[in-house]
């Protein structure tokens, strides 16, 4: 009998082991999904080693330096203060990813928490529980976003300190203006992961194995977090890296319209908020923080669109 337990758990194992050698498999011989993968690893070493590979800091200005044309000391140009843009844009990769990944866990680990307790509840607290999500839906995700920022920009703007308000006033201008856009975007953002944690909770809290592990006397919260939870846990974090582009336009947006961070923090939306008035004289002040922008959103969804496909066990190569 101990035999026979242990063979199964070593088939176990290895199947494990194959399903995810087969992923990576798949993964690799997706040329854009790598390509978008190695631009992702690029952009995290170049917002954690930011202040060894850019030439100057951001807020270093030189007057007589503004409007530089690329080439000879500023290898980007400069923008209307004599900043260096390629030092600029360098750090902006810090607020993008931050944004980004903030978001999307802050999305992943609210949403998650909710849909199972929605899904495995069932009944009446389901049906109220996700009659709130739709309620929240009908609202436009961004105008939701820049109201609730015109409310944290206006409101924290001056606070006596020592209050709840001055520290997460002081807080936010710690983080150069971005703890409130991590909470704007936080939540707004966990309303489609909820819907698919919910939906695969509906559909596996049915299923034999569940059934099986009921009878045997487990709890609810073993059953949620030792046979649910693993089995909706990998579309979930896929469906997140997604939507990671949405939130570092999001940002982006947020500081072109001046709801952003904080200046002189360096945002490629800000960035182009800044340049696009002498757009037909110094196009490089646009052109460069809207192709780093570009290139970060493409690369996410290359990434995602590859992953998911190499999970999905119908895909084959």
């Amino acid at each position: 009998m101990k035999i026979g337990v242990r063979e199964k758990e070593e088939a176990r194992k290895v199947k494990e082991t194959s399903l995810w050698k087969d992923a990576l498999y798949r993964l690799m011989r997706n040329r854009m999904a790598v390509i978008g993968g190695v631009i992702v690893i690029a952009l995290c070493l170049a917002a954690i080693f930011a202040a060894l590979i850019a030439p100057y800091s951001y807020d270093e200005s030189n007057f007589w330096d503004n409007y530089a044309k690329p080439g000879g000391k500023y290898l980007l140009g400069a923008d209307f203060m004599g900043r260096d843009l390629l030092s600029r844009i360098i750090y902006g990769t810090r607020v993008s990813l931050s944004v980004g990944l903030m978001g999307a866990t802050v999305s992943f680990v609210i949403g998650i928490i909710y849909g199972l307790i929605a899904g495995y509840a069932g009944g009446k607290m389901d049906n109220y529980m996700m009659r709130l999500v739709d309620i929240a839906y009908g609202i436009p995700t961004l105008l939701l976003i820049i109201l609730l920022m015109v409310y944290f920009k206006s409101t924290f703007a001056s606070i006596e300190p020592g209050t709840l308000a001055g520290v997460l006033s002081s807080i936010d201008n710690a983080f150069g203006g971005m703890f409130f856009i991590f909470i704007g975007i936080g939540l707004t953002s966990w309303l489609g992961m909820a819907r698919l944690a919910r939906g695969m909770t509906l559909s596996l809290k049915e299923k034999e194995f569940i059934e099986s592990a009921r009878a045997m006397g487990a709890s609810n919260l073993r059953i949620i977090f030792h046979h649910i939870l693993p089995n909706i846990i990998g579309p979930c974090i896929i469906s997140q890296t997604l939507t990671i582009p949405s939130y570092i336009l999001y940002e982006a947006f947020l500081s072109f319209i001046g709801l952003g961070v904080n200046p002189p923090t360096p945002s490629w939306g800000m960035m182009i908020s800044e340049g696009y008035q002498g757009m037909r004289s110094y196009p490089h002040l646009v052109l460069f923080p809207a192709l780093a922008l570009s290139i970060t959103m493409f690369a996410f969804n290359f990434l995602g669109d590859g992953l998911r496909d190499a999970l999905d066990p119908h895909m084959k190569l």
